[in-house]
């Protein structure tokens, strides 16, 4: 049995007997490992007395949960109606085509995961993307990219220097 296991079945014993600490116990293993491994489905669904189905339909029914590791980024861009009607599938395309990737997959460098999502709550300010925990409002072509560039930036060239 490997680390991750072991840290898998360490986090089962401790959400087991919690009420509903299914959720708390998928969250608990999305931020150790980054993701839900596959693999787990089988201890998860043991350890609550459920079956792999109900634990797997858990994972597959919030978008927050994935079972691939994903990019370092995750970008979501909103496809609800509202921000399609202002230009999310114009922004959708140029994502798509900018890192070279669809949705659901993750750049040849790792850093960025590009996803749909279905209302980010910003309906007002449309289109929006999030990227990681940061929502974006107003996004067009230009202000995407400068998003993605202001990513692959390294934390030093951020800060300012005084003159």
């Amino acid at each position: 049995m490997n680390a991750k296991n072991n840290n898998v079945d360490q986090l089962i014993e401790q959400y087991k007997t919690l009420p509903g600490g299914l959720l708390p116990l998928l969250h608990a293993i999305k931020h150790a490992l980054g993701y839900i491994p596959e693999s787990t489905v089988g201890s998860i669904a043991k350890g609550f007395n459920l079956s792999r189905a109900e634990v797997h339909g858990v994972i597959s029914f919030y978008h927050d949960f994935n079972t691939q590791p994903v990019g370092h980024h995750r970008v979501q861009i909103c496809r609800a109606e509202a921000c399609q009607s202002m230009g999310s599938r114009q922004i959708e395309s140029h994502a798509k085509q900018s890192l070279g990737i669809e949705y659901g997959e993750t750049t040849s460098d790792g850093m960025v995961t590009l996803e749909p999502v279905y209302c980010l709550g910003n309906c007002a300010c449309s289109p929006s993307i999030r990227i990681n925990d940061d929502i974006y409002a107003r996004v067009d072509k230009s202000r995407f990219d400068q998003l993605i560039s202001e990513l692959n930036m390294p934390e030093l060239d951020k800060v300012e220097t005084s003159s």
